[in-house]
């Protein structure tokens, strides 16, 4: 739901969203071995080398991201060849999910250490949800104002810091055809 909530702010902000959630993620254990790809995977890395900007949303297991997220977060490997390696000049918010804070921290600082580690610029602004209490009702709508705010602000800066590197991209263009 707060994944959702975000892109919903996204949007209002003048992004193009799309989601991959769920059972979109169940994709076989990441090798870098294996060459072969389930649809899925193949669809999400396609996804994102087309993205400037993403937000990872983790439930906090144990402490950490869970096994699924990291695992799709394994798969963005595929793209080490790629111009623009793994998440390099892509802004990432990072929202961390778990019953109680001493989870949101910790999974909310490795989701942020993984972005760094894939070269993904961060957004400032992360936001952890403790979910010990109801954060969201049955429609999606943000119960919470300081929790809202937070997940509109994050939006609001991946889709702002997106803008400006592909407006910086622009004019490094226009100087260097001068």
């Amino acid at each position: 739901m707060a994944l959702r909530f975000a892109l919903d702010a996204a949007q209002r902000a003048g992004a193009q969203t799309a989601i991959v959630a769920g059972p979109l993620l169940e994709f076989p254990m990441y090798s870098q071995d294996r060459t072969e790809r389930c649809s899925s995977a193949s669809e999400m890395i396609s996804l994102l080398r087309r993205c400037h900007g993403v937000i990872v949303a983790s439930p906090g297991y144990h402490g950490s991201v869970s096994g699924l997220i990291k695992n799709a977060l394994d798969y963005v490997e595929d793209m080490r060849e790629d111009e623009a390696a793994y998440l390099d000049g892509r802004a990432v918010g990072c929202v961390a999910c778990a019953f109680g804070w001493q989870a949101t921290g910790s999974t909310l600082a490795a989701l942020r250490s993984i972005v760094h580690a894939l070269r993904g610029w961060p957004t400032p602004v992360g936001v952890a949800v403790n979910s010990s209490s109801q954060i969201f009702d049955t429609e999606g709508n943000c119960l919470d104002s300081a929790i809202s705010k937070q997940l509109q602000l994050m939006a609001r800066q991946v889709v702002e810091f997106a803008r400006m590197r592909d407006g910086a991209g622009e004019y490094e263009k226009l100087v260097i055809n001068n």
